[in-house]
């Protein structure tokens, strides 16, 4: 429940739509989580910031949460995930297992991919791309770069791009769903690379 409140917090504080929500994991107990809150807006740059000949509108940057928080089991983790997901009304939630990018013959895009999930997105137009409250947020990629990590992903609908486009029978008026959450973490592969998606939604109605 602490999660739900987090990113509910964020959402009023905020007052900008949310495109997605991610939470990463390195996969040993008691280590910081990575929490990135996506967002979809333009605010104006202050006058000595917008670069010289480009507009001063620019897309607001990611939030990094950094999560301090006693945990045991990855399970732990993924249940809270599951809950806030849930009660946000997310069609679905995304579970992606990542070996360690930094091993022979791991893909340009692993690399990548290892660095969006801990927060380290390139400069857009020059500006930075993510507002980080993450002391530990370097380490945390390192050690999930040499050991491996796992990532959540969603798209609320409560507070989220998706209001309008939602089509989904469990939701609220506000988009919100009543916990708790009907589906149990699964057991992840143990180092291997996997997707795991969990489905919330339905649609019983007919849809013209």
């Amino acid at each position: 429940m602490e999660l739900f409140d987090t990113l509910s917090a964020q959402i009023r504080h905020m007052r900008l739509p949310l495109f997605a929500v991610s939470l990463s994991a390195v996969p040993f107990p008691d280590t910081p989580l990575l929490l990135m809150l996506h967002w979809h807006g333009f605010r104006k740059s202050a006058p000595d910031r917008a670069p010289m000949g480009q507009t001063s509108l620019r897309q607001v940057p990611a939030s990094a949460l950094q999560l301090t928080r006693r945990w045991k089991v990855l399970s732990l983790v993924e249940e809270e995930i599951l809950d806030a997901a849930w009660q946000l009304g997310a069609w679905s939630l995304l579970r992606d297992e990542r070996r360690g990018c930094n091993t022979i013959g791991a893909a340009a895009g692993e690399e990548l991919a290892c660095r969006q999930a801990f927060g380290d997105l390139p400069p857009i137009d020059g500006l930075e791309s993510v507002v980080a409250e993450a002391p530990d947020g370097l380490e945390l990629m390192r050690l999930a770069a040499h050991r491996g990590y796992v990532s959540w992903q969603f798209r609320p609908v409560h507070g989220g791009l998706w209001r309008e486009l939602a089509e989904d029978d469990t939701l609220g008026e506000t988009g919100l769903r009543q916990p708790p959450c009907p589906l149990a973490p699964r057991a992840c592969r143990g180092g291997k690379a996997a997707r795991t998606e969990y489905r919330f939604g339905y649609v019983e109605r007919v849809i013209f």
